[in-house]
């Protein structure tokens, strides 16, 4: 039975809002990036994605939205990128 790959957070040791992410990044995980974010309120948080290897689409829903409160995502993926701007053309265009 094969396994998926899991997502790994590293932080920064010298910025105290910097996180790597490697690996999948699934649904399931948005909460635990939810209590990291907590853990730093107030700061600018940056999110390293250049080891993510996959994404679901709800997460990329969530990334997309703090993206726009408070995160800076760094090293993003071509396809994260597109995915992210695919989904806020949606939203204007249903806001319209």
């Amino acid at each position: 039975m094969a396994t998926q790959a899991m997502l790994r957070i590293q932080r920064s040791h010298s910025e105290k809002a910097a996180f790597s992410l490697s690996g999948r990044i699934g649904i399931e995980d948005v909460a635990e990036l939810q209590r990291m974010f907590h853990s730093v309120a107030g700061e600018v948080i940056k999110l390293d994605l250049k080891d993510v290897t996959l994404i679901d689409r709800d997460a990329v829903k969530y990334l997309a939205r703090w993206e726009e409160e408070c995160v800076k995502l760094e090293n993003c993926p071509a396809y994260i990128r597109e995915w992210i701007d695919q989904g806020r053309t949606r939203e204007k265009k249903v806001g319209d």
